[in-house]
């Protein structure tokens, strides 16, 4: 092309540019990653859209602290940034439910598009924020907040609207997946491995969110919410963490033909419930969800049209969080430009209920401790005969002292309910020496 008439087409291009303001509140690790991302992001966005995302206001609580490479002066106050007219759209980083709300609120009334990659938020305070979003007729966009790098909201909003989904399932805290990586493959115990992750940065200090299942029980109520239009209350999924996992269960979960994940697991029951849980679960070796090894995810959709629909990659860390942030800004974007409402939140409410701890049935593995003695592995299987529970398999390992030996049984589908009182039963025989073990089983087929 000759150089004047290549001039005249970038000047064409430039004209046609729309600058869209951005407001940053918070800049961690994420926030952070955002801002290094953005230059090269918006050369591809600018090409394929027309439009360029420009850093306007950044609020952070510290604006004394050494940021550099920032492309505006931080401030303190996080409401100038959302008032300043400038900030077309918002993007909220500071984590946690109170602050965060607050934010998102201001940023609602003022009738602005509000990013978040903020999963607390969404599950515990969504049935404020989503009438909040409803009526102001300001958009959420909230891919970031699940799964990262994976586009598991898109695919729900978009590349399935026609399916029926039958159910989810995921993985979907790379921090856990990481430890029981580690477990499985060096044999590491649980103390070791979750060292291991704090060491590599992939577990923070304080690592309850990540290990007791609470971050993958937030995705997962975002999950429900987008599947099925009902967002249950957070405070009644069950959630189960890691913590438990013995290298004796993996080696275990291994000898029978399976692998342990930290699973989250949404699907309907019937027409009007739902269910929501997440916890270690034995996954057969042979299913694509328990190749995902070391800090990726995975999610797992099954419509009724698409079939069964695996997405895997990075579920966290700047770079990946990045690219859904990214995404996010320059759909809303777009939408500003085209005059667009953009995507609405479900509503939420609606006939679905979510199923009551206890009242699920599956499959489950159960190890025992028992007297080393004739006659206690018959009389574990006639407690479960009872209570109508079939054993499709039984491990009897050799004993390890004191006299005691592990009972390992794979049980087939029965009612939770009838589990507990089987394991409250077998707890009352002379011969028990400790508490069961109890793992869900979950064949995914």
């Amino acid at each position: 092309m000759f150089p004047v008439l290549e001039t005249e087409r970038l000047l064409g291009l430039n004209q046609r540019m729309n600058k869209i303001g951005i407001g940053l509140v918070g800049c961690g690790t994420v926030g952070s990653g955002l801002i290094r991302n953005l230059p090269k992001a918006n050369a591809l966005i600018g090409e394929r859209l027309g439009i360029e995302l420009e850093i306007r206001g950044i609020a952070v609580k510290d604006p004394s602290k050494s940021r550099p490479n920032l492309p505006v002066q931080a401030v303190a106050d996080w409401k100038k940034v959302v008032a300043d007219p400038a900030v077309q759209i918002v993007v909220e980083l500071v984590g946690g439910t109170a602050e965060a709300f607050q934010i998102a609120e201001a940023c609602l009334k003022a009738g602005k598009p509000l990013v978040t990659a903020n999963k607390a938020l969404l599950a515990e305070r969504g049935q404020e924020l989503i009438p909040l979003a409803s009526q102001s007729k300001a958009p959420v966009y909230f891919e970031a907040s699940v799964a990262g790098g994976i586009p598991v909201l898109k695919a729900l909003r978009e590349g399935l609207v026609a399916n029926q989904l039958l159910g989810l399932h995921g993985i979907i805290n790379g921090t856990s997946n990481y430890i029981l990586s580690r477990m499985a493959e060096a044999g590491s115990d649980f103390p070791t491995a979750l060292q291991q992750a704090k060491d590599l940065g992939y577990a923070e200090a304080d690592d309850r969110l990540d290990v007791d299942g609470i971050d993958a029980a937030h995705k997962a109520s975002i999950l429900c919410l987008l599947a099925y239009g009902f967002l249950p209350k957070f405070s009644e999924i069950p959630v189960e963490g890691i913590r438990h996992v013995s290298a004796q269960d993996v080696s275990f979960a291994h000898q029978l033909g399976y692998v342990i994940k930290l699973l989250a697991m949404v699907r309907p029951v019937g027409s009007d419930r739902v269910e929501v849980r997440v916890a270690p679960t034995l996954l057969p070796a042979r299913h694509p969800m328990a190749s995902v090894h070391g800090a990726f995810n995975a999610v797992g959709l099954i419509g009724n049209l698409s079939g069964p629909v695996q997405l895997t990659g990075r579920g966290a860390g700047p770079d990946a969080t990045s690219s859904a942030l990214l995404a996010d800004l320059a759909e809303a974007a777009k939408n500003l430009c085209d005059k667009s409402p953009g995507p609405a939140l479900p509503k939420a409410g609606g006939k679905m209920k979510l199923m009551g701890k206890g009242e699920s049935v599956g499959r489950f593995y159960v190890r025992l401790e028992v007297e080393d003695r004739p006659g206690v592995l018959a009389q574990v299987a006639g407690i479960f005969g009872t209570e109508k529970i079939g054993i499709s398999s039984v491990l009897q390992p050799e004993g390890h002292g004191a006299g005691s030996v592990p009972l390992v049984f794979l049980l087939e589908a029965a009612p939770e309910s009838s589990l507990q009182k089987a394991v409250s039963q077998i707890a009352k025989l002379p011969n028990s020496r400790s508490p069961a073990r109890i793992f869900r089983v979950e064949d995914l087929s």
